[in-house]
């Protein structure tokens, strides 16, 4: 992802300033780059934290495209409101997955009216990501039931092979099911999402998520 963010930033009139790794952490990076405006993460879940606190000493502002440090939210946020920095975090930045959502959540609150219909969650992903269920797929549990389907809902992964990213959400009754899926063809979309939000985010303060973009 770090690649593609890199390869595609021009395309989206951005600058790379600098570029941080495990060998070069994001204080070492900074030191170097003069001004920066917006930093993208697209790291391992364990770097966040720190990435952020680094970022927010320099009063940098930050879009978090890694998954799997939610844990580490409250915190997170509290480091960034002290600096007065803007994070945008999110779990999926292709926008026809929220859009995608929008649709997952009338189907979930039509559904959920219906007691005879189960529900479940389904995502597969490449064999190199780290985190089972997905951000995204968590994010389409939490929709759902802020929609009013009350009942359990079965979550599912896969790693395998180089899948970019799919999420299928389905709704099963007596005689009946729907399906809904949305399917990554190209990983790129994510890093021209990361780009697009880095401009949305600059020059705004506190905490965001691809809604406040996509409205």
């Amino acid at each position: 992802m770090g690649k593609l963010v890199e390869a595609l930033a021009a395309e989206h009139g951005c600058e790379i300033a600098a570029i941080a790794e495990i060998d070069r952490p994001v204080s070492a990076a900074l030191a170097k780059a003069g001004v920066v405006d917006v930093a993208i993460d697209f790291s391992q879940p364990s770097a966040v934290a720190a990435n952020i606190a680094d970022l927010a000493a320099n009063r940098v502002s930050v879009v978090v495209g890694t998954t799997g440090w939610q844990d580490r939210e409250r915190d997170v946020r509290d480091v960034a409101e002290r600096a007065g920095i803007g994070v945008l975090a999110a779990a999926n930045f292709s926008l026809g997955v929220h859009v995608f959502a929008a649709v997952v959540a009338e189907a979930a609150e039509k559904f959920g009216t219906l007691g005879n219909v189960g529900a479940w969650v389904h995502e597969a992903h490449h064999a190199a990501k780290l985190d089972a269920p997905s951000g995204t797929a968590l994010m389409l549990q939490r929709v759902m039931e802020e929609a009013g389907y009350a009942r359990p809902i079965n979550m599912s992964s896969t790693r395998a092979g180089t899948i970019p990213g799919t999420h299928e959400v389905g709704f099963d009754g007596p005689a009946e099911t729907v399906v809904l899926t949305h399917t990554v063809r190209d990983r790129s979309v994510f890093a021209h999402g990361a780009l697009e939000a880095a401009k949305w985010l600059k020059g705004r303060k506190g905490w965001f998520t691809m809604r406040d973009i996509i409205g």
